[in-house]
């Protein structure tokens, strides 16, 4: 039956069963990793020092004046 519900995409809406059977069966999907991402965490970016980047600020600022 996997076969033939394979070879014809509706018949995989018809009988979804089937598709859960062989997902379930199928040791390559056991296989992979899973990882949980929730969009609503916070982005793991390092906190920088204010105090580093006005330094940098300034620094820069005082280049472009230089030119």
């Amino acid at each position: 039956m996997l076969k033939t519900a394979a070879a014809n995409p509706f018949a995989l809406m018809v009988n979804p069963e089937v598709v859960l059977q062989a997902v379930e069966r199928s040791e390559r999907l056991a296989r992979l990793s899973s990882r949980i991402c929730r969009p609503l965490d916070k982005p793991l970016i390092p906190k920088t020092d204010e105090a580093e980047v006005a330094l940098y600020d300034d620094a820069i600022e005082s280049d472009e004046d230089a030119v």
